[in-house]
């Protein structure tokens, strides 16, 4: 069995340090965790790419989608995505899950504990905020789909979780 990289324990050690419960996967760099956000509870999983001093940070819900509702979901993720500068919204259809994912290059072999925390809680409060819209979406009746305006939808600002800092943290 092949033992963990130094960067995936770094990744560990500033999960211990923020008080984030987290298990390595056996024989992998990666890591997985779980976090109760504002609207839903999110998988977390890290993985390390030694070979390039790379960490993606992926957060995840179960949201099935049926194939009636998945091109305006999917046209609401793309129209997410438009203005983020870090990391992307997906959607993995074999699986039924809405994604959230960033990726961040680094100069050394032990990782920025503090970019690590900051990739963590980007990837579950974007994940967090989507839910809500896509939610929207997919209670929407099939026959009202082409009348739902996307776009001004994900302008609402009444089903978004209140930002951090404004009042106590959630995870």
């Amino acid at each position: 069995m092949r033992p963990h990289s130094r960067q995936i324990l770094t990744v560990e050690e500033t999960f211990g340090r923020n008080g984030w419960h987290c298990e390595l996967v056996e024989g992998r760099d990666v890591l997985r965790a779980g976090f109760e956000a504002h609207h839903t509870r999110v998988d977390l999983i890290a993985q390390a790419f030694p070979e390039l001093n790379a960490l993606s940070i992926v957060s995840e819900v179960p949201m099935e989608m049926g194939a009636g509702h998945l091109p305006s979901a999917l046209e609401l993720l793309a129209r997410a995505n438009k203005p983020l500068t870090l990391g992307g919204f997906e959607y993995d259809i074999d699986r039924g899950m809405l994604v959230f994912r960033v990726t961040n290059l680094f100069e050394r072999e032990r990782y920025d504990s503090d970019i690590i925390s900051s990739m963590v809680h980007c990837a579950i409060a974007e994940l967090d905020r989507i839910v809500p819209y896509v939610a929207i979406v997919r209670s929407t009746a099939e026959d009202l789909l082409p009348d739902l305006d996307i776009k001004r939808l994900l302008m609402r600002e009444d089903v978004i979780p209140p930002v951090p800092g404004d009042e106590e943290e959630e995870y």
